[in-house]
Parts: structure tokens; C-alpha cells; sequence
């Protein structure tokens, strides 16, 4: 037990003897040319392909300076498994966007297909994927996505949020776990039709395991499982996430099995409901993709993604408003011009304040909070910038090449509204602007989000000012992000001083 926790700790070591244990997989399957000319790249090792050259706490930095030698296509080999990586905001647009049929299918990824085994909006293919997209969106249209029946929720959300705040009576205090609650709160109300206490001990359960998954699916550990799985499944990698994961499908069973037991076809009051009404829709069919493997599966990621993402990206703007207190004053300015006191913020009230939805946008940039994207794939053969692509080879549009994007944009390493505003301080658009992805597989949840981080970024400014804990400084703040699939702030106090 103490050699396994040794080698757990130790990933050099693990790596080393990852490779000597994948000898015989890597020359069966790794050693056989492609006769195909596939996109440059380092020459890769034997048994660890390259895993030399990529920092695993950090493997979008890596795979940026690899972009710096190969160019925006290249090729690299994390142990016996190939990669076509895709940078820059050219190439990913004319891949996601032009020739988004080439490119549209989700990677099979040991972790993710062990998780979803396929199912869900996520990382399905094919008919399915299709059916299991256009039934959501029409649902989460259906139950006001973008309109103003969820732009209440949202509403509710805040006020409960603001109510949290306030306790703290200025003292400084950690947000993370209240702001994921309300977010987490917002996708519930139109999942299960309810929202939860934020002392709800099931759902205080349900939020965390959401979030320390995040965690665990960018660790080296789980890496080294999807490069290695065999080796990974008998080290025992991927324990802790599978425990997760069957704990939330769990939790969502039930719920399932609870609302098929007051299901009232003349009261669909969430996505379950709307889905069991579908499921009998369908009984007559000879086949469906309507089964419960695929309720639970979209459920779940509709929790995970409408739960992590925009609470990730409202505690890196807390963060970036004590770091730059001069752009908080502004936003604050603009609130007081154009929202009454007393009045909650509208998602009408955007399109008047151009300084707010450029800060919004420009922490979306920056904190660059899904940097690999999730992995893509071609179902043929494909001839891309002169190379060819196998067919079924992983392919990562890598989005920090995107959001960091030199050709793009003006001082891409550092925090800079101005980046979405023209010289008249009025809103202009970029389309390197890729946070959600792009294209067939981009975020099903964007229109959503997008008011989340509005309504709540703004009425949070609205109540309070964000200020350092006594003793801190601006230079103390620290801006690097933790490890995780997710790139998201470090632990961080702040101090909520109320504006009236």
C-alpha cells in the first residue's frame, strides 16, 4: 500500500514505469508507420512519445510553445496515443466553422467514455448526438433560456446571493462555495423544476462533488489513465472521479424515479419531466434514444456545465476587480447611469452599458477557462492545410491559441477591456472571441451563461465593492490558476463592503 501511494505522489516515476509496463502495447499498436503524411511534430520517444516535452500541470502552456516550432497543425504523441493539435484563430474557425462536418465528432477519451459511456449531449456521436441536442435546446428554450422567464430565476439567484454577502458584514470571506451554489441553483430550477437551500446538505454534496470532478479531470493522475488505461484502471487513477460520478448519477435517479412518480403531462415543470413526456412520445417507435441512460447522462451535464463555468468565471471577475479596483469604480459609474436604484439589472440593460459587457467578455478571455476545448475527431480521412488526418484521430482546437491569439488581439497576456471596445468606448464584437467553442459542438448552454455572468457580475457590483482583505495587496494577488480541467482561481478572501 505505501509503494502504491509512493508511486501516486511520485509522477515521474509513474510515467517511467507507465512506459515500461506499455512496451508491448506501444509495439503492437504505436511502431506502425502511417503511410499517410500526418501534421509535424517533435519526434516522439519510445513508449512516452512526448510526454517529455508536455508540462502535465500545464498542457496548454506546453502545447502553445510547441504551436511556436510546428505551427498552427502539428502533431504530438502523449504515450502510444496521437494527437493533431489545431492553434491559432484561423485554423480553429476555418476547422469548428467551415468545415465543421470534417471536424464535428467527439474524441473517444478512456476517462470521458468511462464516465458517459457516449451517452448525453457531451460526448455522444452520430444520430444520437444529434437527437439527444436538438430535444435540449428546444426544452431549455421551452423553460426560457435567453428569455425572461429564466432571466427571473437568475433574479431570485441574485437576491438570495446578495443576502449571503451581506452576512459577512464586510469581513473577508471565501465566495466559492456561495456563488456556485446560486449558479449551480439557476440550471437546477430548470433541470428538476426546484431550486435547493444553499444549507441543503444533499445539495451542498451534489455542488462539490461537481466541482472537485473539474478538479480531477485536468490532474496528472487522470491524464496518465487516458494515456495509459490499462496501467491507469490497475493503479487505481480514476477511483475517486468513478466514485463522483456514481454518487451524482445516483442523486439524479432519484430525482428521476421522484418525478416519474408525480408526472403530470398537464404540469411539465423541468427537463425531466419534458423528457419523460418524450419518452412516451416515443413508446411507439421501434427504436429510441430516448432511454434512461441518456436522461441521466444529459442531465448530469447539463448540471456540470451549467454549474462550474460561470460561477469559475464570476469568482476570476471578483478577483480581477480588487486587482484593478480603477475598472470596478467604472463599472459602477455605468450602473449608476443607467440602473434605477433599488432595481435589479436587466438583460435589456446590457446593450446600454457598453464598459460592463467588455469587462465581462474581456474576464471570459483572459481567465481562458477551458484551454484544451474538449477533445474533437474526424469520421474520415482529412486533408487539412496540406496533411492529412486520420480518420478517428483525437484532435484538440486548442482555444488558448484562440483567446491568446497575437494576430487577434492587442495585449493578449494581459487584462484589457479595451479589447472589445472601439475608440468611441462603444461594444464591438471579435470572432476570436471562443470561450464557449465554436461551431456543431460549441456550448449548448451559451445564451444562459451569457446572462448569468451579466445579471450576476452586475448586480454584484450593484450592491458591493469588492476590496482586499487588510494587509493584502494588489501585487499579493495572485493570477496563475490551479490545476484542473478547468483553469480556475486560487483560494481567495475578499472583503464585500456594501454600497448604500
Amino acid at each position: 500500500m505505501a509503494f502504491i501511494t509512493f508511486l501516486l505522489n511520485r509522477v515521474d516515476v509513474l510515467l517511467f514505469l507507465s512506459a515500461c509496463i506499455a512496451f508491448f502495447v506501444y509495439w503492437m499498436n504505436g511502431s506502425k508507420k502511417s503511410k499517410a503524411k500526418m501534421p509535424p511534430g517533435p519526434t516522439p520517444l519510445p513508449l512516452i512519445g512526448n510526454l517529455n516535452l508536455v508540462d502535465l500541470k500545464k498542457p496548454h502552456q506546453s502545447l502553445m510553445k510547441l504551436s511556436e516550432k510546428y505551427g498552427e497543425v502539428f502533431t504530438v504523441q502523449f504515450g502510444p496515443r496521437k494527437v493533431v493539435v489545431i492553434a491559432g484563430y484561423k485554423a480553429v474557425k476555418e476547422a469548428l466553422i467551415t468545415r465543421a462536418e470534417d471536424f464535428g465528432e467527439r474524441a473517444s477519451t478512456p476517462i470521458f467514455d468511462y464516465t458517459s459511456k457516449n451517452h448525453g449531449i457531451v460526448f455522444s456521436n452520430g444520430e444520437e448526438w444529434k437527437a439527444m441536442r436538438r430535444f435540449t435546446l428546444s426544452t431549455l428554450r421551452d423553460f426560457g433560456m435567453g428569455k425572461k422567464t429564466v432571466q427571473a430565476k437568475i433574479q431570485d439567484e441574485l437576491i438570495a446571493l446578495i443576502e449571503s454577502f451581506k452576512s459577512h458584514n464586510g469581513k473577508p470571506f471565501d465566495t466559492h462555495t456561495t456563488i456556485n451554489y446560486a449558479v449551480s441553483n439557476v440550471i437546477s430550477s430548470i433541470i428538476f423544476g426546484k431550486r435547493f437551500e444553499y444549507d441543503d446538505q444533499t445539495f451542498e454534496n451534489l455542488v462539490r462533488m461537481i466541482d472537485e470532478n473539474n478538479r480531477l479531470f485536468g490532474t496528472p493522475k487522470v491524464l496518465i489513465y487516458n494515456f495509459y488505461p490499462l496501467i491507469g484502471s490497475l493503479l487505481g487513477l480514476h477511483k475517486q472521479l468513478m466514485q463522483n460520478i456514481q454518487d451524482l448519477q445516483n442523486f439524479i435517479l432519484k430525482r428521476i424515479k421522484k418525478r416519474r412518480q408525480e408526472y403530470d403531462a398537464n404540469d411539465i415543470t423541468g427537463f425531466i419531466d419534458a423528457y419523460i413526456m418524450k419518452q412516451e412520445q416515443e413508446l411507439k417507435k421501434p427504436q429510441t434514444y430516448f432511454d434512461e441512460e441518456n436522461l441521466i447522462a444529459t442531465a448530469l451535464d447539463l448540471f456540470d456545465a451549467g454549474t462550474v463555468t460561470s460561477s469559475t468565471t464570476i469568482r476570476w471577475g471578483i478577483l480581477l476587480m480588487m486587482k484593478y479596483p480603477e475598472i470596478q469604480k467604472r463599472i459602477q459609474d455605468e450602473i449608476k447611469t443607467h440602473i434605477k436604484p433599488g432595481q435589479l439589472p436587466s438583460a435589456e440593460d446590457r446593450k446600454k452599458m457598453p464598459y460592463t459587457d467588455a469587462v465581462i467578455h474581456e474576464i471570459q478571455r483572459f481567465a481562458n477557462i477551458v484551454p484544451l476545448n474538449v477533445s474533437h475527431t474526424s469520421p474520415t480521412d482529412v486533408y487539412f492545410h496540406g496533411y492529412c488526418i486520420p480518420k478517428g484521430t483525437e484532435i484538440i482546437p486548442l482555444l488558448t491559441s484562440v483567446l491568446y491569439d497575437k494576430t487577434q488581439w492587442k495585449t493578449p497576456y494581459e487584462f484589457n477591456p479595451h479589447h472589445f471596445l472601439d475608440e468611441n468606448g462603444r461594444f464591438v464584437k471579435n470572432d476570436a472571441f471562443m470561450p464557449f467553442s465554436a461551431g456543431k459542438r460549441a456550448c449548448a448552454g451559451e445564451s444562459l451563461a451569457k446572462m448569468e455572468l451579466f445579471l450576476f457580475f452586475t448586480g454584484l457590483l450593484q450592491a458591493f465593492t469588492f476590496h482586499l482583505p487588510p494587509g493584502v495587496s494588489r501585487e499579493d494577488l495572485n493570477l496563475k490558476p490551479i490545476i484542473g480541467f478547468l483553469l480556475v482561481p486560487e483560494s481567495y478572501m475578499t472583503c464585500a463592503k456594501l454600497n448604500y
